[in-house]
């Protein structure tokens, strides 16, 4: 099991500031990881979402799930993501979200890799918050070139 700091998620994601949404890796073995998210008051999208009661988009949790499955998929592959490449999202079934997540929260989300056929990636996706199921989703992935490069 293996650990990661900020300094080698952002070796491992093409993501920036403000799509950004791993922070830290508690664990990381070949078909398993758990990622932590710091959910904070200044994250871009609560002053629209809403004003008078701010709270995490779904989509923003799914987005941190398939990030942490991105970091699984790299690591387990043994590949950092390049210009000439992007990682897909491919499908997201059985998404549920079972409790609002809001600033203050830490985000922690376990991905399982399922299988891995024909370049399409599947992930089994939990987040929680207290050790609380917030949302989950089984998350499909796929790494392809870019056209043009």
């Amino acid at each position: 099991m293996s650990e990661m700091d900020i300094n080698e998620v952002l070796a491992h994601l093409p993501q920036r500031y403000p799509i950004l949404m791993v922070d830290r890796v508690k664990e990381l073995d070949g078909k398993r990881i758990v990622a932590l998210k710091n959910v904070t008051a200044n994250e871009p999208y609560f002053p629209g979402h809403f004003p008078h009661r701010p709270i995490m988009p779904g989509v923003m949790i799914l987005e941190a799930m398939a990030q942490a499955a991105g970091i699984l998929y790299f690591r387990s592959e043994k590949v950092k993501p390049d210009a000439n490449s992007v990682y897909y999202y491919v499908g997201i079934d059985d998404a549920r979200f079972k409790k609002p997540v809001v600033p203050g929260d830490q985000l922690e989300i376990e991905a399982v890799l399922e299988r891995n056929l024909r370049g399409i990636v599947k992930f089994a996706c939990v987040a929680r918050v207290d050790g609380e199921t917030v949302a989950e989703a089984s998350i499909l992935c796929s790494m392809r070139g870019v056209q043009g490069a």
